[in-house]
């Protein structure tokens, strides 16, 4: 065998022996930047021996069942708040294990320009969850839309309005219909992601903008049972990369941030 051949024959070797210890993590995603950016760090984490698949879920309820229930190994996807009532409400035994990016929540409209010229009796759509449908009506409190019953906390509901000047009506849909009921409502509360899956920009669009500051950072979760497995370290530290950083910057322009 040539000197040639051997080299290439290791080479080849090597990265059939790379793959072979690879360890593959499923990971559950909403379609848009959490799925982009985790195909950003894949590479990364191939590097460190850790295989990434991605498994899309098109609402905010699933990924956590399916992380509960062994079908997946981390999901990426939802902050603290939301967590922490899925929780409280369904017993999942899931933690977080690092922080990944925000995603400033906007209100929308068709119909109009800015908030000043929403008319009375206004129909305004919100997320259907507890945790979205609070952090939507806290929006429009800290803009002065509306005024909410003191110490409620990260879940209010429209039973916790105190003052409604302008008499809002507001209609809870499922947050990833959102985009869909701009068409029926005066304004609507959307999440980013689901935002820029319908072709808004969730920097220039708004015409309310939640402060990026806050504890709506979103996170990285597994099963408490895994938290200090060695792949869910090669996960966080892949993730928490000056590439990773850049990518999100680059490519989000301001509608989604880094938090770490």
């Amino acid at each position: 065998m040539s000197f040639r051949s051997i080299v290439v024959f290791a080479s080849v070797l090597t990265l059939w022996s790379m793959s072979a210890a690879a360890e593959t993590i499923k990971i559950g995603v909403t379609p848009g930047p959490h799925a982009q950016i985790l195909e950003a760090v894949k590479p990364i984490a191939a590097k460190n021996g850790l295989d990434i698949q991605l498994v899309e879920f098109s609402d905010y309820v699933v990924p956590n069942a399916a992380l509960d229930a062994g079908d997946i190994q981390a999901n990426s996807f939802q902050n603290q708040p939301y967590l922490d009532n899925q929780k409280a409400d369904r017993g999942y035994k899931i933690e977080a294990v690092g922080l990944t990016v925000n995603f400033p929540i906007g209100v929308y409209s068709k119909k109009h320009r800015s908030w000043a010229v929403i008319p009375d009796g206004g129909k305004i759509s919100i997320p259907n969850d507890p945790t979205n449908g609070g952090r939507a009506l806290l929006l429009l409190r800290d803009k002065g839309a509306i005024k909410l019953k003191d110490g409620v906390g990260f879940k209010p509901t429209v039973l916790d309005v105190t003052d409604n000047p302008k008499k809002l009506k507001f209609v809870e849909v499922d947050a990833a219909q959102a985009p869909r009921a701009l068409d029926d409502v005066d304004a609507a509360v959307i999440n980013t992601n689901y935002a820029t899956q319908a072709g808004l920009d969730p920097v220039k669009d708004p015409i309310l903008r939640e402060d990026p500051k806050g504890p709506y950072v979103n996170l990285i979760a597994v099963r408490a049972a895994d938290k200090d497995k060695p792949r869910v370290k090669i996960l966080v530290d892949s993730y928490h990369t000056a590439e990773v950083k850049e990518f999100v910057l680059t490519k989000f322009k301001g509608a989604v941030l880094p938090s770490w």
